[in-house]
């Protein structure tokens, strides 16, 4: 039986150093990183033919979510998507698993553990769906095989890929991703694993696999684009009708609150000085607008969506009112004592 297994296994694998892209691949990663030819040979030569592995790629971020359109009633679904299945109590528990790596994170880098929580959350719902594709024959399918003009980019990441494993002396092929190639609870992509990725419980290895590298590394993340927790995220604001369509919104675009007459903050004051972006969620039978701050932009770094940022930050927001209603303790007060 086993025989038989493998020689399906075999059957179903393909010579990858027949194309020539690959042979001077290999040779680049030679010379240029001193990687064995023969180690590299190997690998190449028996490459899984996944049909589940995509081939082709669209405009989108290689992230984990799919690409969605902004149509009336988008964002009613992309919520539902994000913010439900138990996400929050589930947030919860994870901080209240992990409080000391939490807290110890906030110290360090600044980042409240909500928005950590919530982009665990989101990326491999806390742990539990990390990926179910083979990194390296998936960023292998990418790299060589697609027509899009993103397969430089999965080629670096392939290389990137290549050069964690052998930092981290982990096998390639043993490590599983998204259909993509992130890995991990951060669902970080390798090239952001060499830069980014912190050992955070001291072990001597990054494993984003870990909770505890996962929270490290994720506040790194946030830390390295900006993030600043003296200042706000965002803030829903008002606006005459139920369409906005007066101003450019997203990312692209920034104004000065003073010269947006008829839109201010709905609940309370929004204290931040500078630029804000203005975001449209689209729902069914009316459009929410937000203020988007700079804290916005560091969420949307993460997938450059201005929905995944909202998500993000919607999904946070729920995990930290949820927590303090369930926990009146000291250390509550120490981990939330944020702003």
């Amino acid at each position: 039986m086993l025989s038989l297994i493998l020689l399906s296994q075999w059957l179903q694998a393909e010579d990858y150093t027949l194309k020539h892209e690959v042979k001077r691949f290999i040779h680049q990663m030679h010379t240029q990183y001193h990687f064995k030819t023969s180690y590299l040979q190997k690998l190449f030569q028996s490459v899984k033919k996944d049909p589940q592995a995509p081939i082709q790629t669209t405009a989108c971020t290689a992230a984990s979510h799919a690409c969605k359109s902004k149509a009336q009633g988008s964002w009613d679904i992309y919520s539902r998507l994000h913010l439900e299945h138990n996400q929050t109590d589930l947030g919860v528990a994870f901080i209240s698993e992990h409080y000391e790596l939490f807290q110890k994170a906030f110290q360090e880098y600044g980042v409240a553990p909500e928005y950590i929580a919530a982009i665990i959350g989101i990326e491999s719902y806390y742990g539990h769906n990390t990926g179910r594709y083979y990194v390296f024959d998936t960023l292998t399918h990418l790299a060589f095989d697609s027509s899009s003009r993103r397969k430089h980019y999965f080629r670096y990441e392939l290389q990137e890929f290549l050069r964690m494993c052998y930092r981290e002396q982990v096998e390639p092929r043993a490590i599983k991703g998204s259909k993509y190639g992130a890995i991990g609870m951060a669902q970080f992509m390798p090239s952001n694993y060499d830069k980014l990725a912190v050992d955070f419980n001291g072990d001597g290895k990054i494993r984003i696999s870990s909770a505890a590298d996962a929270i490290g590394s994720i506040a790194n993340y946030f830390k390295a684009h900006g993030w600043k927790n003296d200042e706000p995220v965002t803030t829903r604001v008002t606006y005459e009708g139920n369409r906005f369509e007066g101003l450019k919104t997203g990312l692209k675009h920034r104004y000065y609150r003073r010269y947006l007459p008829g839109i201010y903050p709905k609940e309370g004051t929004f204290d931040y000085d500078d630029k804000v972006m203005l975001i449209k969620l689209e729902r069914e039978r009316y459009d929410e607008l937000w203020y988007g701050a700079q804290n916005f932009y560091v969420l949307s770094r993460y997938n450059h969506s201005d929905y995944y940022a909202m998500a993000v930050h919607q999904l946070a927001q729920n995990i930290k009112t949820a927590y303090l209603a369930k926990y009146q303790q000291e250390q509550t007060k120490q981990l939330y004592a944020l702003k």
